[in-house]
């Protein structure tokens, strides 16, 4: 008898990933980004947020025109380096300056996904923090390019602190997430009796399924980026 097939999920390249790391079956949302931002969204929030879409800006000649080459290079640079960060060799160095242990162990070693664990949350912060200043950065760009555009700006600043804390929140759960996919890889791995020359090779293709789903967060975190530089071009 053939086992069903599983519907494709569609959507974010990093829930397709969880999903199929889990061998979850995660059902298609019914509701619209709309529906979504309505239950994240605050009264505060939506106040600020109507404040911000209501700001008259001021007619007449446009402000000096600054060019979007400038800040498209600069979002290319944070990109690149974050993608380098997250697919380099070498563990990278954590905020207190420290270097994080889990790209490398020696083979006696089991290996811990807690230096995983610390490793994926160290690229987490690197990345909501290099972010963030690209935005305010863009942001600022988009003030100076035209007066229209400072209301863009203004929104995108309402909505980066009204979602901010909801972000963190369901992104933090991504390292569970990932401890589930390492214990079950481990398992089979064991159940396989893997040969004692290569007792942990089952660890790479961990490594890479963590890389995949780090670029996949990347990509998801960087769409503001994306439309503030998409404002900037067709200004």
């Amino acid at each position: 008898m053939l086992a069903p097939q599983r519907l494709a999920l569609s959507g974010p390249t990093l829930v397709r990933l969880l999903a199929r790391f889990g061998d979850a079956d995660v059902p298609e949302s019914r509701q619209s980004i709309s529906d979504h931002l309505s239950q994240w969204l605050g009264w505060t929030d939506a106040i600020a947020l109507s404040t911000a879409l209501s700001v008259q800006t001021p007619g007449g000649e446009p402000a000096t025109r600054v060019g979007a080459s400038a800040e498209q290079s600069q979002s290319e640079r944070v990109r690149a380096a974050l993608r380098k960060a997250i697919s380099g060799e070498g563990a990278p160095a954590r905020r207190d300056g420290r270097r994080t242990q889990a790209a490398s162990a020696p083979a006696d070693v089991e290996p811990n996904f807690a230096d995983f664990r610390q490793r994926y949350v160290a690229l987490q912060q690197s990345m909501e923090t290099d972010i963030a200043m690209l935005r305010t950065r863009l942001r600022a760009a988009l003030a100076a390019r035209a007066p229209a555009l400072a209301r863009l700006a203004t929104v995108d600043a309402v909505m980066e602190q009204a979602l901010g804390a909801r972000e963190r929140s369901l992104l933090a759960g991504v390292p569970a997430l990932l401890g589930a996919h390492f214990e079950r890889q481990r398992a089979a791995a064991a159940a396989e009796s893997a040969s004692e020359a290569a007792p942990h090779a089952w660890l790479a293709g961990f490594r890479k399924d963590m890389q995949s789903v780090l670029l996949a967060e990347l990509e998801i975190r960087f769409q503001p980026v994306e439309g503030l530089l998409a404002a900037l071009r067709t200004s």
